[in-house]
């Protein structure tokens, strides 16, 4: 009989929250305590998820035997170590986006997991829902790709504040923060787990005065066609992300979550709506495929997400360095 995982959180935030109120719909997985370096933050939320174990000290928390996996919700640049000390006391690793902001960040912390015979995971939801899966069967009805266009605009209410003169860290070089790293991750593995690895990547942002992007325009150069993604904290889009093929376009409401997949054939050009009704908390897909991973099902499916995210490190890493947004 598969393992209830016990698990533990390192963040307070609002994705943190989500994280913790989907593995309470999915079997095999329980809440065992959370982290927070103010005592009083970690106290209370450890009372807001009927928990009543509470660190301050992630060194404790990694010493506890009765944790079997880590979620790391924090600020970017910090996931490496905190994955590292994690992964070297036995502990599985499920990591927000973007786990890493180096290829040789990913190549140590997995060479690490696969060490200590526990899974790493980089939590981006949208690869695991009933309709990525859709999408990708439905893909072959368009024929030929010519071309792509994958977008994840959204205004930052943290934008304001900048605007203000208060340069929140999703804003700043120091915690990797940015356009690219936030948003547009998602656009960006959508785009790697449908069409591989590409020839080239170029990247157009548009900088704050922080260094860090606001905005930015990423193109993945294909044999056949180039996928267009756009990312922007500073403006928002109310277009829909499509595929163009020589027989037809999907069109998608999003790319995270994708709620609604139109299929349009050159022909007949009429809307056929191939997606399904997914749960509104839509994480229970991913939490539900980390638990069967953790405990040795899906073999196949954590390699090949594995790759994914070395494809999307890769490049992240590559566009930032060579438009100096890197981290400091």
């Amino acid at each position: 009989m598969p393992k209830v995982i016990s698990f533990a959180t390192v963040g307070t935030g609002k994705i943190t929250r989500k994280f913790i109120e989907a593995a309470s719909h999915v079997d095999g997985i329980q809440l065992y305590g959370v982290h927070s370096r103010s005592e009083d933050k970690a106290n209370q939320f450890a009372l807001d998820h009927g928990v009543e174990r509470y660190y301050t000290d992630l060194n404790e928390m990694a010493e506890e035997p009765e944790i079997d996996c880590v979620y790391i919700a924090s600020p970017n640049s910090l996931h490496y170590e905190q994955a590292q000390l994690f992964l070297s006391h036995g502990k599985h690793v499920i990591c927000e986006k973007p786990m890493f902001t180096t290829t040789k960040e990913w190549e140590l912390s997995y060479r690490l997991a696969e060490q200590k015979g526990v899974k790493l995971l980089e939590a981006v939801r949208n690869i695991y829902t009933p309709n990525f899966e859709r999408l990708a069967d439905q893909l072959h009805q368009i024929g030929q790709i010519r071309s792509a266009y994958l977008h994840r605009n959204r205004y930052s209410s943290r934008y304001d504040q900048f605007l203000e003169g208060h340069v929140d860290r999703v804003f700043t070089k120091e915690f990797a923060g940015g356009a690219l790293m936030d948003l547009g991750v998602y656009p960006l593995t959508l785009a790697i787990a449908l069409f591989g690895e590409p020839q080239a990547s170029t990247y157009f942002p548009t900088l704050l005065r922080s260094g860090v992007d606001g905005a930015g325009t990423l193109v993945l150069q294909y044999e056949d066609f180039n996928c267009t993604i756009m990312c922007s904290k500073i403006s928002t889009s109310y277009n829909q992300s499509e595929i163009h093929g020589e027989k037809g376009t999907i069109a998608m409401d999003q790319v995270a979550p994708i709620s609604k997949i139109d299929f349009i054939d050159l022909k007949e050009p009429s809307k056929n709506r191939v997606s399904v009704k997914e749960h509104e908390l839509d994480m229970i897909y991913e939490i539900q495929a980390f638990v069967d991973m953790m405990n040795g099902m899906r073999q196949q499916q954590y390699e090949e997400n594995r790759e994914i995210h070395r494809i999307v490190v890769h490049i992240l890493e590559k566009v930032r360095r060579e438009n100096q947004i890197d981290s400091v």
